[in-house]
């Protein structure tokens, strides 16, 4: 029976990203009974660093772990020419053995000055790659969900998540009606949102983003997901261990770590 937590989301390998360094991240979340992290690329430079990160910190003895991802708003016109090269060396790098799936990926229609265009055309780009080498993807997805769902069904891939869903109940159940996991963070602990059951959980911190209660206004760190589990533990009404046990599992299962 797991007795730890996993934290399936952050951006540690970034050194702005963390107010510790990296062995004391690490020393903390151990403390906090989260052993093992996956740390999350947002553009093919920033996956790079992801990869020489975890690389790094897993010879060392750390369980850590990294993700090929392209996030929607890093995109850029003068990067439209180079997709296709890009894509196939993520495919390349995404054989080492630290690497456990493609995200961040999806469609922002949050902020003025995005293309629908360019965005669908990243991700459709990003979920060959992920459906030609089945490795799971982290999603984000924000104000889009009607674009998103007739991409995302013309895919078939390993069982993946949704990370921060904060939509409606409409979009969440399309989410696990799909078999979609939802990676649920701090947003849960200050925020009024559609939850999903807790067999379809796992937890994240998005570090440094998103600090859960009761750190509100400080950098997030992955030590945090303790503060998570024991939200879960009352809403569900459910011990710590159950909360550790199924979530926990979840995330090994999804990510084969």
């Amino acid at each position: 029976m797991a007795n730890y937590l996993i934290d399936t989301h952050t951006h540690i390998h970034d050194p702005t990203d963390r107010e510790l360094s990296a062995a004391d991240t690490f020393k903390h979340a151990r403390e906090q009974g989260v052993e093992k992290i996956i740390t999350i690329g947002t553009d093919p430079d920033n996956s790079m660093q992801a990869k020489a990160f975890a690389e790094e910190w897993a010879a060392k003895g750390e369980q850590i772990f990294w993700t090929y991802g392209y996030h929607p708003n890093e995109y850029v016109e003068k990067d439209r020419a180079n997709l296709a090269d890009v894509a196939k060396m993520a495919s390349e790098v995404l054989k080492s053995p630290r690497n456990v799936g493609v995200g961040e990926i999806g469609l922002d229609y949050h902020f003025d000055g995005y293309s629908t265009e360019m965005q669908q055309e990243l991700l459709l780009e990003m979920l060959q790659l992920a459906q030609d080498n089945q490795k799971p993807v982290s999603f984000h997805v924000r104000d889009a969900f009607d674009d998103f769902w007739p991409i995302f069904d013309n895919f078939k891939l390993p069982t993946s998540v949704m990370h921060s869903f904060s939509d409606s109940k409409k979009n969440l159940n399309e989410a696990l009606n799909r078999g979609l996991y939802i990676g649920v963070n701090g947003l849960s602990t200050f925020a009024d949102i559609a939850h999903p059951p807790l067999e379809r959980m796992i937890f994240e911190t998005d570090a440094p983003y998103l600090t859960p209660k009761p750190f509100r206004g400080t950098m997030n760190k992955p030590g945090y997901v303790k503060h998570i589990a024991e939200w879960a533990t009352e809403y569900y009404k459910v011990d710590f261990g159950t909360v550790a046990k199924i979530t926990t599992e979840n995330a090994e299962k999804i990510f084969k770590i």
